[in-house]
């Protein structure tokens, strides 16, 4: 039903679109889809968040990063390429370390996959410990990524720095399903707070 909609949406649209439901579906030959075209503002937005993605992020959306202004640079006119470097504007990432971003890495596989974490964390006074999180959402903040989560070992919610974690794995284990326990529930408390 969803692509039925979608076509009668297309045709309304002005698409030269032939056919039937049950029979199938055709563009006019010769019909071309308009060009996608970015505007210099909207360029530069794509290069700045390309390179702060490069500067925070973990190798895997890096790479996500270069291959999305790769794809845009392939379409765009050569006149237009050269506002895809976002020119004058520099993402600094103040030494975020290599083990920051692999860490990183593994919150974000964990809240995609709804996977337990294990995790050592040093907390501000140098002591470590030991602990199983249920990872729920990741924070920027200028300087540090912070990964909120329920902690087993608290058994309450927390906030951890994720360039404190010297070790971070995401678990084959899935997160239980507790509607008691949410990003959303984590969000009002801090509100409260």
């Amino acid at each position: 039903r969803t692509v039925y909609r979608d076509i009668v949406d297309l045709v309304a649209s002005g698409t030269p679109i032939q056919g039937a439901p049950g029979i199938g579906y055709s563009l006019r030959a010769g019909y071309q889809l308009p060009p996608l075209m970015f505007e210099r503002e909207e360029l530069e937005a794509l290069a700045l968040g390309a390179a702060w993605v490069s500067g925070y992020g973990d190798p895997a959306l890096r790479a996500a990063a270069e291959r999305v202004l790769a794809k845009v640079d392939s379409v765009l006119p050569a006149r237009l390429r050269p506002e895809l470097r976002a020119a004058g504007m520099e993402v600094l990432d103040f030494g975020f370390s290599d083990a920051a971003r692999a860490c990183l890495a593994s919150a974000r596989g964990a809240i995609r996959d709804r996977r337990l974490l294990d995790a050592r964390y040093i907390d501000e006074s140098g002591r470590e410990t030991v602990r199983r999180l249920r990872p729920l959402g990741l924070f920027y903040w200028g300087k540090v990524w912070t990964l909120a989560a329920w902690c087993e070992l608290r058994r309450d919610y927390r906030s951890f720095r994720i360039d404190r974690f010297p070790a971070l794995q995401a678990l084959s284990e899935p997160i239980p399903d507790d509607p008691a326990i949410s990003l959303r529930d984590f969000m009002a408390r801090a509100r409260e707070a």
